[in-house]
C-alpha cells in the first residue's frame, strides 16, 4: 500500500497515532497536578519501565496536557555524564520567565530568578559543566551556599512560593532520570520532600528504567512515600489491538484477525515493536485487509530493521566483556536470571563477573529486579543477541 499514507510512527519518543492503554495514567497525573495547583497534597509521579514501552511518549503527553491546563512546565532529558545543576539551570530559567509573566509583575517570581542566579554561581565552583552565561542577579543568602542539597531546597522553596502567589504550579518533567548521579538525585528528592511538607506547588514527573526503584530508595529511604510509581509495560491485548487497528481504520484499511494475532505474538504487545510491525505490514501489503501472508512476508524486513536500528545501537555501546555477559543471559532465556547462573554460564566466579554486571547496570542495559537477579532493560534483547552472536 501507499507508504505516503502509512499512519504508523516508530521512533524514539515519536507519538503513536493511537496512544492506547494509557488513559488511566493520564487521568491520574491530571488529578495530581490539579491538586498540587490547588494547594492540596499529591505525590510526584514516576513512570518506570523498559525501553520501548512508551515512557517518553507518555511523559511528553503529560507535559502537553499540563501546559495546556495553565501550569508552568519544564521539560528536559537527563543525559549521561551531565550534572543536575547544569541540566536544570537553563530550563528552569525558561520556566521562571513564564512564571514571571503569570505573576503580573510581582516580585516573588523575580526573586526566584535571582535565587536561580545565586544557585548557578555557587554551583559553578563544583560543577564545571555549567555553561549558563545569563546574569540573573543575586538574592543574597538564598540558594548560594555551595551545598547542593541545601541550595536546591532553598531554590525550590522560592520557586514554589512564587507559583503559589500566582495561583499556579511548577511541574518539572525529567526523562531518563536514572542517569542523574546518586548525590544529585538525593538533593532533588530532599528538595521535593521539603516542598511537599510545606505544600508548595512544585512537583516532578519523572521517567526512567526499572533501576530507578533501587536508585531512589538508596538515595532516600522515604522516596517510596514521596513518589507515586507507575509501572509502564507492554500493553494489554485489547489496547495493543487498538494501537494497530485504529490508525489503519482511519485510512479505510483493516487487519485480518490471524494477521493481528501474529503481530501481537511477535511483539509481545510492546508499543515500539507494534509501531514497527504496523509500518512494515502496511508497506508490504498490496491492499486491505492486511493478511497473515503479508505479516509472514514482512517478517525478515521488520527483524532486519529492528536489529539495525533499535538493538544494534545499544550493543555497540558495550565492551566485549559486557556483550558476553548479556549473551550468557540470553542463553538462559528472557530472564530475570540469578547472577550466579550467569557467572556459571561464563565460567567465571561471581565476584569476577560482578564488575561487568555493575557496568551494564550503570549503562542502563540491565537492572536488578530482586537481590541477586539480573534482567534486560530492552525487551526481546535475548532473541536479538542469539541472532547477532550465534556462538
Amino acid at each position: 500500500m501507499d507508504p505516503r499514507r502509512n499512519p504508523y510512527a516508530p521512533g524514539a519518543g515519536a507519538p503513536p497515532p493511537e496512544l492506547a492503554g494509557r488513559d488511566m495514567v493520564i487521568e491520574e497525573a491530571s488529578i495530581a497536578l490539579d491538586r498540587i495547583r490547588n494547594g492540596l497534597h499529591a505525590k510526584s509521579l514516576m513512570l518506570v519501565g523498559l525501553r520501548g514501552v512508551g515512557k517518553t511518549v507518555l511523559l511528553n503527553r503529560l507535559h502537553i496536557d499540563a501546559t495546556a491546563a495553565g501550569l508552568v512546565t519544564v521539560l528536559l532529558e537527563a543525559p549521561e555524564q551531565r550534572s543536575l545543576p547544569a541540566l536544570l539551570a537553563p530550563f528552569l530559567r525558561m520556566g521562571l520567565l513564564k512564571l514571571d509573566v503569570a505573576a503580573h509583575g510581582t516580585d516573588l517570581a523575580k526573586r526566584a530568578l535571582r535565587a536561580l542566579g545565586g544557585f548557578v554561581q555557587a554551583a559553578k565552583i563544583k560543577y564545571h559543566d555549567i555553561e549558563f552565561g545569563v546574569n540573573l542577579g543575586l538574592e543574597p543568602g538564598v540558594a548560594d551556599s555551595g551545598d547542593l542539597s541545601a541550595d536546591l531546597t532553598s531554590l525550590f522553596q522560592t520557586v514554589g512560593e512564587a507559583a503559589r502567589a500566582s495561583g499556579t504550579a511548577v511541574a518539572l518533567f525529567i526523562d531518563e532520570l536514572q542517569y542523574v548521579a546518586a548525590r544529585e538525585l538525593q538533593a532533588l528528592i530532599t528538595a521535593l520532600h521539603r516542598c511537599s511538607q510545606l505544600q508548595l506547588p512544585i512537583t516532578l514527573v519523572g521517567a526512567g528504567l526499572p533501576l530507578l526503584y533501587g536508585q531512589l530508595g538508596e538515595a532516600k529511604s522515604y522516596a517510596e512515600r514521596l513518589f507515586d510509581f507507575k509501572a509502564i509495560g507492554a500493553l494489554a491485548v485489547p489496547a495493543a489491538q487498538a494501537a494497530l487497528i485504529e490508525p489503519a481504520r482511519r485510512q479505510q484499511v483493516a487487519f485480518a484477525s490471524d494477521a493481528l494475532d501474529a503481530i501481537l505474538d511477535q511483539t509481545q504487545c510492546y508499543p515500539y515493536f507494534l509501531q514497527e510491525w504496523g509500518k512494515h505490514a502496511w508497506n508490504y501489503a498490496a491492499g486491505s485487509p492486511i493478511s497473515l501472508s503479508d505479516i509472514q512476508g514482512a517478517h525478515d524486513i521488520v527483524v532486519a530493521d529492528l536489529d539495525a536500528g533499535f538493538f544494534q545501537v545499544r550493543l555497540d555501546r558495550l565492551t566485549p566483556a559486557e556483550q558476553r555477559y548479556l549473551r550468557a543471559m540470553a542463553e538462559l532465556g528472557p530472564g530475570p536470571h540469578r547472577s550466579g547462573d550467569v557467572a556459571k554460564a561464563l565460567k567465571m566466579k561471581v565476584e569476577s563477573a560482578a564488575p561487568i554486571r555493575s557496568g551494564l547496570i550503570r549503562k542502563g542495559m540491565a537492572f536488578s529486579p530482586a537481590h541477586g537477579e539480573t534482567a534486560f532493560t530492552v525487551p526481546l534483547f535475548d532473541q536479538y543477541l542469539k541472532r547477532e552472536m550465534p556462538d
